[in-house]
């Protein structure tokens, strides 16, 4: 089956490829001949993904999924949440957007936080949500070289390494992405796909 997951990002696509089942083909909006971004201006997580969701349906006809990611701090009432990617600025710089977090937490005792993830998704003429969520805490160093956006600062309850330290098989199996794939597959399942 051939499903367009909704994203020019190269890491997602292919943290999701990892993630499906190998009868499950997933396509980026680059294999569909969607070059345009999606414009995200939904004010949540939910919204987000599913303008995304809803334009691939409505525009190319594919079967589909988009997310939408976000960090959650806890003291920053939710920030950046649904801004994580371009809370430095439009130009959505990993390193800007994480010495904001930084400065924004200065002289802060409690960086906890989470990373959550929203699913929205057309199949066979249903729409259907998932999310996952991950908590864990801020850290006030670059930890680690793999992952992407804030990887290098998190890091999950239960762990001493951030994201980025502990690695892509790892992250694969526990993230707020995993989890909600995860829930993803069990309705792709339910539907003998």
């Amino acid at each position: 089956m051939k499903l367009v997951f909704a994203t020019h990002n190269t890491h997602k696509i292919d943290e999701v490829r990892k993630l499906l089942p190998p009868h499950i083909q997933v396509l980026s909006l680059f294999d569909i001949g969607c070059d345009e971004e999606i414009p995200e201006t939904g004010v949540t997580l939910e919204e987000n993904a599913k303008i995304k969701s809803d334009y691939v349906i409505k525009t190319y006809g594919y079967n589909c999924f988009a997310d939408d990611s976000g960090l959650e701090i806890d003291v920053l009432n939710g920030e950046p949440g649904v801004y994580s990617a371009r809370y430095a600025g439009d130009q959505k710089d990993n390193e800007a957007n994480i010495n904001k977090v930084w400065n924004k937490l200065e002289g802060e005792t409690n960086s906890k936080a989470q990373f959550r993830t929203v699913i929205s998704a057309h199949i066979n003429g249903r729409e259907w949500k998932t999310e996952g969520v991950v908590r864990g805490e801020i850290v006030f160093e670059k930890r680690g070289l793999k992952g992407f956006g804030y990887d290098p600062i998190f890091i999950p309850e239960g762990y001493v390494s951030t994201f980025a330290e502990l690695g892509e098989d790892i992250k694969n199996k526990i993230s707020h992405r995993a989890i909600a794939t995860e829930k993803f597959l069990k309705i792709l399942s339910s539907l003998k796909i």
